[in-house]
């Protein structure tokens, strides 16, 4: 009996870790850790974080994770906190911090960027226990925000953000596609093109797997990146993102 009742409670836990990592980016390794700033894929769709936070902002639907992750390796490799102000998102860059507000009771809170996460709907940002309580969204579940990035902490300290030179000013475009067949990828590149004036594809090794990236427009400004995706996504690109273009 206490054999059996030892195997099922084993079953039970090793279900339970199981469903907790359904959606969420945990690296495999320290060398995966410290590549969590490249390109990534979960559930077959590739994700390219940005190099730059420099005029972030998203509005969308936060969510909250908490004992479950609890002592579980983030994507940045530190071990997650469900005290502390942090959050997952899929592409800002780890390390940097936000400001997240509650669209609804103009509450807001400011975390740092550990993981990656959420991939599940329409989901923008999952925050820690802690940062989700102090926003008053833990009994709900869910909360409209709006998301601010500001940068990295002056010499580790609270009394201000540090924001990289090239304030805003890169070159991004919008991922509409990820393809592993290339003839596909080129076709639905000659299709957007004929339709919206620019697109092309990147190539890009992603662990073993090959991936021809198909890419709308070329911005010079994050923030106009981003205007021209919420248009994009409007357009029928659900789930299209901004990415930065070497």
């Amino acid at each position: 009996m206490k054999f059996t009742a030892m195997a099922t409670l084993l079953f039970v836990a090793l279900m339970l870790s199981a469903c907790a990592s359904k959606y969420r980016y945990i690296p495999k390794s320290d060398s995966e850790s410290r590549r969590s700033q490249k390109p990534y894929t979960v559930y077959g769709k590739l994700y390219e974080p940005l190099s730059s936070s420099e005029g972030f902002v998203q509005e969308g639907i936060a969510s909250s994770y908490g004992r479950d992750f609890h002592g579980r390796e983030t994507s940045s490799g530190e071990i997650f906190d469900m005290t502390a102000l942090t959050a997952a998102h899929k592409t800002l860059p780890l390390g940097v911090y936000v400001k997240v507000e509650h669209r609804r009771t103009g509450k807001d809170v400011i975390v740092r960027v550990n993981d990656r996460g959420p991939f599940v709907g329409d989901r923008i940002i999952d925050l820690s226990e802690e940062a989700a309580s102090r926003l008053g969204m833990l009994q709900e579940g869910l909360a409209p925000v709006r998301v601010t990035a500001l940068g990295y902490k002056s010499n580790g300290t609270d009394s201000g953000f540090r924001q990289p030179k090239n304030y805003d000013k890169g070159s991004f475009a919008i991922q509409v596609g990820a393809f592993t067949v290339r003839e596909n990828a080129y076709r639905y590149m000659d299709e957007l093109k004929q339709k919206y004036g620019k697109a092309d594809v990147q190539e890009s090794w992603v662990k073993s797997t090959r991936y021809y990236r198909v890419r709308l427009g070329r911005f010079d400004s994050l923030k106009l990146a981003q205007a021209n995706r919420e248009t994009y996504e409007q357009k029928g690109f659900k789930g299209c993102f901004v990415v930065a273009v070497d």
